[in-house]
């Protein structure tokens, strides 16, 4: 059966290794903090300005000045730093920040990114995201599969509005998840929710990828 969202910020959560500077996105990946694996130390960054984010605090726990860039109540640690926000962006147009997990509405098969924008829809502003994608070393999105009507979201290119071309190196969705080697390379389906078929990907899916 497909994967739950925790379960996708899991997965994405086994892409960190020791001595990562990561910064989360919006939705989904925020969840990654709660699931950085045993035995590892991240470092968490947010454009708001913030080094050193711990993981979602209890109810009894919440402090409303603590806050990442999404608006969400967060813990602090004993290590961490506080910092105007043209710093935060230092760190990552600078390519200071080792991976980043974000959302998509649309991905396309040579690693285009749509995530900011819905024409005609009102939008807060663009936030960090063109910034993450251009500046990061590391690109991972993690979205549902297909859209809220069953419109396939991983498609041949992308038909919104762009946050950046040819950035992304991997897909992780609530079906499986596909990686590819470099920016010049095609993705490759690696790995699929338990249940999940390749054929089932395959009809949920209009971009080319290999297996």
């Amino acid at each position: 059966m497909p994967w739950t969202r925790d379960e996708m910020a899991a997965r994405a959560a086994q892409e960190l290794q020791d001595g990562f500077y990561v910064n989360l996105g919006i939705g989904i990946p925020t969840l990654v903090a709660n699931h950085v694996p045993a035995g590892i130390t991240v470092t968490l960054q947010s454009e708001n300005g913030m080094l050193g984010i711990g993981p979602f605090p209890y109810d009894d726990e919440v402090d409303p000045d603590l806050i990442n860039a999404g608006k969400q109540t967060i813990s602090e640690l004993p290590s961490s730093s506080y910092f105007g926000s043209e710093q935060s962006f230092a760190m990552i147009r600078g390519g200071h920040i080792d991976l980043t997990v974000l959302g998509a509405m649309e991905i396309a098969e040579n690693g285009d990114i749509a995530n900011w924008m819905i024409p005609g829809k009102m939008i807060k502003g663009m936030g960090g995201a063109m910034d993450l994608v251009a500046g990061v070393k590391r690109i991972i999105v993690v979205m549902e599969h297909t859209s809220k009507n069953g419109d396939p979201k991983f498609i041949p290119a992308c038909t919104l509005p762009l946050t950046g071309k040819n950035v992304v190196d991997m897909v992780i969705t609530d079906l499986c998840v596909f990686k590819r080697d470099d920016h010049a390379s095609p993705f490759r389906l690696i790995e699929m929710a338990p249940g999940v078929t390749a054929d089932e990907v395959a009809a949920k899916t209009t971009a080319r990828y290999t297996v």
